[in-house]
């Protein structure tokens, strides 16, 4: 029982951590367009995963297609709008993180990825009925201190910054309703979509094809570290844990981000922003003590 759960706990982990490093090839190929950064992820993600699927899964392929078939038609009809929900969300959360990157400012954009646990663990608390103890209320509490600590910007952007939020809170709540269907073929289906929903504005901002090598490589690098494994690893720990308990996780994002920024980046950071820091590091350990403790003496 532990080392299945020690399981789901890794691969709700390591997304973030991921996620919190996307800094680094983002800011190798900041001469680029985002737009055009996020046209070629979402394009070379669904080559590879589908190469994937067609080589390596088709077996797995095959049995999601017999499931489907042995759905009623009101079973398929609400799994399809799901999927196509998702597929907005994760679309929609990628878009607007990147207008407020670049748009709003940075602080709105980082802001995003601590408010987004609350709205997720809110979420699941209202809409999938998963109960909050008073430990993780206590943890909850603190993470919000934390965040109140760290948002000195404007209403605009903290508006902004719960709108990019919204989308990936939402996204996860929906990941946790849909269920036995192969998480890899679903990442496969939902880039489809997202790369649908690109599609027309990436013929409206027609842009000459980039050729440098330099270029692709950190778009592969973006599409198969930064956007394949972490989304697959994210619905398969959704498997085996709450929603709440995985948005707490989110925390780890601005906190891996703000160590590259300090150490890789050479950035200065006050004594109150470590501080907050730190309490959002207390704050992930208090949600998820008991999900640790576990883990820590799992049996043998």
């Amino acid at each position: 029982m532990a080392d299945s759960k020690s399981k789901y706990f890794i691969a709700g982990i390591v997304p973030y951590i991921i996620w919190g490093t996307m800094s680094i090839p983002l800011r190798n190929i900041k001469g680029f367009p985002p737009h055009e950064i996020l046209y070629y992820r979402i394009f070379i993600s669904i080559i590879v995963v589908w190469a994937t699927i067609l080589l390596f899964r088709r077996e797995a392929l095959k049995n999601d297609l017999n499931f489907l078939k042995s759905l009623s038609a009101r079973k398929k009809t609400r799994l399809l709008l799901l999927t196509v929900v998702s597929s907005f969300l994760i679309t929609g959360n990628w878009f607007t993180y990147i207008y407020a990157v670049n748009s709003v400012s940075l602080k709105a954009a980082a802001f995003a990825y601590m408010v987004c646990p609350l709205l997720t663990a809110l979420c699941g608390f209202i809409i999938l009925k998963e109960q909050l103890t008073k430990a993780k209320i206590i943890a909850l509490i603190i993470a919000f201190i934390s965040i109140i600590l760290l948002a000195t910007g404007s209403l605009h952007e903290v508006m902004w910054a719960i709108i990019v939020a919204s989308f990936y809170a939402l996204y996860v709540i929906v990941l946790k309703v849909i269920k036995d269907v192969d998480k890899f073929n679903f990442l496969g289906v939902q880039l489809i979509l997202s790369g649908l929903m690109m599609l027309p504005l990436y013929f409206l901002n027609a842009a000459p094809f980039p050729t440098e090598t330099f270029f692709w490589s950190h778009i592969f690098l973006i599409a198969i570290v930064f956007t394949i494994i972490p989304l697959f690893l994210n619905s398969y720990a959704l498997l085996g844990m709450p929603s709440s308990a995985l948005g707490i996780l989110i925390y780890l994002n601005p906190i891996v981000a703000f160590t590259v920024a300090f150490f890789y980046f050479k950035e200065k950071i006050d004594l109150h922003q470590l501080f907050a820091y730190l309490l959002l590091l207390l704050s992930i350990v208090i949600f998820n003590a008991q999900l640790l403790k576990s883990v820590v003496y799992k049996k043998q």
